[in-house]
């Protein structure tokens, strides 16, 4: 599948809040464990989108998208927050990494997780964080690329339908 991937600034976010919105809608209801429940209204999942484009404009946050080429569908997302204490900046921590239910295992997230790293090289950071549901799809990606687990923590999060997950924590060192 031809992707486009794009860093966005807060414009462009800004313009394109309900793709982002439907997209966030879309993973809550297919059961990812990314901080909201499954009663997520469009309003609450448009106010999230909002605050994040704030957190973009101030450079405490960066936002990939991944967009079908030809149709221009938005297919996934990931961000990196920056905006870490004084005695951090060398260090990023990763966070919603988002795929479309429709896109899923066609290399959405590998491709937005290649475009963050790289970008976070290039800027000079040092060392990724980040964690995900202990046993799910994206668990193993982070692993395929080189992600080095610090360990698990039972009953960490709920998912949408409010059953526990156990989350897993990891990092990686860009040096």
């Amino acid at each position: 599948m031809p992707l486009t991937l794009r860093l966005l600034g807060h414009a462009e976010l800004a313009v394109t809040l309900p793709d982002f919105s439907q997209l966030l809608t879309a993973c809550v209801e297919a059961g990812a464990s990314i901080g909201f429940m499954a009663d997520l209204s469009p309003l609450r999942a448009e106010a999230f989108w909002t605050d994040i484009a704030g957190q973009v404009e101030r450079g405490d946050r960066l936002l990939w998208s991944a967009r079908d080429t030809a149709s221009g569908t938005l297919l996934g997302t990931v961000q990196l927050i920056t905006g870490l204490p004084d005695n951090q900046p060398h260090r990023g921590d990763v966070a919603k990494l988002m795929v479309s239910p429709d896109a899923r295992r066609r290399g959405v997230a590998d491709a937005l997780m290649a475009a963050l790293e790289s970008h976070a090289r290039e800027t000079g950071l040092r060392t990724l964080v980040l964690d995900t549901v202990t046993g799910s799809p994206a668990e193993a990606l982070y692993r395929k690329r080189g992600w080095v687990e610090v360990g698990a923590v039972p009953d960490y999060a709920l998912f949408p339908d409010g059953s526990p997950c156990s989350t897993t924590f990891f990092y990686k060192s860009l040096i």
